[in-house]
């Protein structure tokens, strides 16, 4: 139940920040983010570029775990997962306060789990976000972007969603590794340790998941 109400509390108060203490809105808002989704990207900071596109890591990565957590739960995962790729940590947050931590997957693999559990995807991820941050950090230029992040809601929140997803990672970790027979708690901290990154490596190495056969 503590779990929940934090889970439930985190939420409402982002949602509370995000649309009354954050900067606010730009007018240009609207055609940024149509620019960004479209690949218009002359004139665009690149770390503007690099973090809009790793938010689109982010829900390709929890979705590779949430489908699988999501066997057994009362809740459906898809419709949190899919919400994700528009709004990030505030459709996942609301998944986290009404899931049970749920230790045992029970069935077979279906084919979008397969998917989902392949290492191949785990690697097709992380060479895509090494490239986007590779860009941002090279080409970007930090004090705009520091100024956009002071001035524009959109990149504040953005910002803060990205490290948010990063933070909330682990509380399914936990579980997924359960799911595979892998409970060591040394390679737990050390995929929660390298924010982004760690769990994209984790996803390259987990074990599959261990399925479980109906008897007749």
């Amino acid at each position: 139940m503590v779990r929940k109400i934090a889970f439930g509390v985190l939420w409402l108060g982002f949602i509370v920040y995000a649309f009354v203490f954050a900067p606010p809105d730009n007018p240009d808002t609207f055609e940024l983010i149509k620019n960004l989704s479209t690949g218009q990207w002359q004139g665009i900071n690149p770390l503007v570029i690099a973090l809009f596109n790793l938010m689109g890591i982010w829900p390709m990565v929890y979705s590779a775990v949430l489908f699988v957590d999501g066997r057994g739960q009362k809740i459906a995962a898809w419709p949190f997962a899919a919400a994700s790729f528009a709004v990030g940590a505030f459709a996942l947050l609301p998944y986290l306060a009404l899931r049970e931590p749920h230790p045992q997957f029970t069935g077979q693999k279906d084919a979008l789990i397969k998917r989902l559990d392949s290492r191949l995807t785990g690697i097709f991820l992380t060479l895509t976000a090494a490239i986007l941050v590779a860009y941002g950090l090279i080409a970007g230029d930090w004090s705009n972007f520091l100024q956009q992040w002071q001035t524009s809601r959109f990149i504040h929140v953005m910002s803060l969603d990205f490290c948010l997803l990063s933070l909330l990672f682990p509380t399914l970790l936990k579980d997924d590794m359960a799911h595979r027979g892998w409970e060591n708690q040394q390679f737990f901290w050390l995929f929660t340790a390298l924010p982004l990154f760690g769990v994209l490596i984790y996803l390259c190495v987990r074990p599959p998941i261990l399925e479980t056969v109906t008897p007749l």
